[in-house]
């Protein structure tokens, strides 16, 4: 039987329905950026691919993130960086104002924002961008979004001790009385309340699937786009 655990500010909670007690705790010690800034200048479209340029303020590309905790998070060599996301599927990771993409959809959700080192996202309300292009059935944005952003990939040596947890809100927001997140990893669930990053320890070595759910104050799955999200990542 699963085991929902209620998540509050500064606290460690542990599954017990796993030998490795799987536990997420609130990662502190990042840099805020609080008034750090991500516009989108344009969309060009040309031999088939997609260029675009953004605007970046008080926010260094390239530069590592310079935290105040002690442990070993993954970690980008190349700094900090713009996690580009299109319709909920895994992010890209940019490290300049102006890349190209190929999009394959018929209509593509894109949410932007910036990332510190250690991809942590910037939650700030001018730190991302929402947009949708194409030429097929537009969705609403104005509605409630949860997308998905961390762990990501394949994790080896160090990297499987502490895996982070992120993800990006949109139009909503989360609270002990009002809408939360339910974070399934593996068959431990965690019941998350205050929009933060978290790190990610016990797991097991192999095949790890996350699922995360908006779900409103009754506990209900809230009928929005790309809710929920799973995802499958390997630790090595």
């Amino acid at each position: 039987m699963k085991k929902i655990l209620v998540l509050f500010i500064a606290l460690m909670f542990t599954s017990c329905n796993n030998s490795n007690q799987i536990t997420i705790t609130k990662l502190e010690g990042s840099p805020s950026f609080a008034n750090s800034k991500l516009k989108i200048q344009g969309i060009n479209f040309e031999n088939e691919k997609h260029e675009f340029s953004f605007e970046v303020k008080d926010y260094e590309l390239g530069a590592q993130t310079q935290n105040d905790f002690n442990f070993k998070l993954a970690n980008s060599g190349k700094g900090q960086h713009i996690h580009f996301i299109v319709n909920n599927n895994p992010y890209s990771a940019h490290y300049t104002e102006t890349f190209t993409k190929q999009l394959k959809g018929e209509n593509n959700v894109i949410l932007a924002f910036l990332s510190r080192s250690h991809h942590e996202s910037v939650k700030n309300k001018d730190a991302f961008i929402l947009t949708q292009i194409g030429k097929g059935e537009e969705i609403d944005l104005n509605d409630e979004f949860l997308f998905y952003s961390r762990p990501k990939g394949v994790y080896k040596g160090k990297d499987t001790e502490k895996l982070l947890l992120d993800f990006y809100l949109v139009n909503t927001k989360i609270s002990a009385d009002g809408n939360k997140v339910r974070a399934t990893i593996l068959d431990s669930e965690f019941i998350i309340d205050e929009w933060a990053p978290y790190y990610i320890e016990g797991l097991p070595k192999g095949e790890i699937s996350i699922k995360l759910e908006l779900l409103d104050e009754k506990g209900d799955l809230i009928d929005s786009p790309f809710n929920p999200s799973i995802r499958t990542v390997t630790l090595e």
